[in-house]
C-alpha cells in the first residue's frame, strides 16, 4: 500500500514491503514507482523494498516550479530514509533515477551498503547536452502531452516497441498526469547536474551498472571508462536492449539486482 509522508510542506509517496536487508529503487524521468510493480514483488521476498515517487512524479508533489536538482531529490530520499528508521541501505536508480542515486551517494555515503546506475552514468551534461535539454523545455512549455508521447518510445529498441506496445501506452498513459512545470523542473534538474566521477573513483562501496548495447542516451563505449573508475564493478551488459532493461530483459535485470543486493 502507498503511503505518504511529508518534506517541506509537500506529500512525498512511497511504497515499502518485505523485510531485511533494504534496497531502495529510483524511477527515472516521466516514470513513476509503479515501474517497479514486478521487481518490487519478487524482491520483497528476501529483502525490504522501498520505492518512492521523484518531486512532481506519480503522486508526490511538486517541490520546484524552477528546478528539481538531484540533490533536493537525494535530500527527500533521504529524509524519507529518516523517517522510516532505515540506517543502511543498497540504492539503485534508473535513468535520472541513477544521477539521484549518485548525488545521494555524494552526500550520504555512509547509509549505502552499495549503489547503482540503471542505464544511467556520472557524467555531467554537456554543452551539447545542455542545449538539447534547453529545446526539450521549450517543446514542453509550447504542448508537453506531445512530448512525453513521442519520448517514451524511443527508449525502447525498434523490435521492442512492438513487442512490448502494452507496456509503452501504459507508461505514456502515466506519464500525461505529470504537469508540464513538474517535467520542465525535472529537465533544469538534469541539466545542471554535475559530474560524479570522483565519486565513482574514491568510493570503496560495490558499484552496479546495466547497460542496454543499443541504448543511444548511455552508450557502452562512454561507459566503459567509468566502469574502470569503481574500484568494485558489478556490470551487466545487455544485448537488444536499449533504455528500458527492466521491461526489455526483465528476468535478467532482476537476477543481477538481486546478486548486487546479496553481495552487498
Amino acid at each position: 500500500m502507498k503511503k505518504f509522508t511529508k518534506y517541506n510542506d509537500k506529500d512525498v509517496c512511497y511504497h515499502l514491503a518485505g523485510q531485511g536487508k533494504t534496497v531502495v529503487l529510483l524511477h527515472g524521468f516521466l516514470e513513476n514507482m509503479d515501474i517497479w510493480e514486478n521487481f518490487s514483488a519478487a524482491l520483497a521476498k528476501d529483502f525490504q523494498v522501498l520505492l518512492i515517487d521523484l518531486p512532481g512524479h506519480g503522486q508526490s508533489d511538486l517541490h520546484s516550479f524552477e528546478s528539481h536538482s538531484m540533490e533536493l531529490m537525494a535530500d527527500i530520499v533521504n529524509d524519507v530514509l529518516e523517517k522510516l528508521n532505515i540506517q543502511k541501505c543498497v540504492m539503485i536508480g534508473h535513468s535520472m533515477g541513477g544521477y539521484v542515486s549518485l548525488a545521494f551517494a555524494e552526500n550520504y555515503q555512509d547509509k549505502l551498503s552499495g549503489f547503482g546506475v540503471f542505464h544511467s552514468h556520472a557524467y555531467a551534461d554537456t554543452p551539447e547536452g545542455k542545449i538539447n535539454r534547453g529545446r526539450a523545455i521549450q517543446i514542453v512549455k509550447d504542448n508537453h502531452k506531445d512530448f512525453i508521447s513521442s519520448f517514451i518510445p524511443d527508449l525502447f529498441t525498434k523490435e521492442n516497441q512492438k513487442k512490448l506496445s502494452t507496456e509503452i501506452n501504459k507508461l505514456q498513459e502515466a506519464s500525461k498526469s505529470i504537469s508540464k512545470e513538474a517535467v520542465i523542473a525535472a529537465l533544469e534538474g538534469m541539466r545542471h547536474r554535475t559530474d560524479k566521477e570522483k565519486l565513482l573513483k574514491t568510493t570503496n562501496l560495490p558499484v552496479l551498472f546495466i547497460i542496454g548495447k543499443q541504448d543511444p542516451r548511455t552508450p557502452l563505449d562512454k561507459l566503459l571508462p567509468q566502469i574502470a573508475l569503481a574500484k568494485h564493478a558489478e556490470v551487466l551488459i545487455l544485448d537488444n536492449v536499449a533504455h528500458m532493461g527492466y521491461l526489455e530483459d526483465y528476468k535478467n535485470t532482476l537476477a543481477f539486482v538481486k546478486h548486487f543486493v546479496d553481495i552487498c
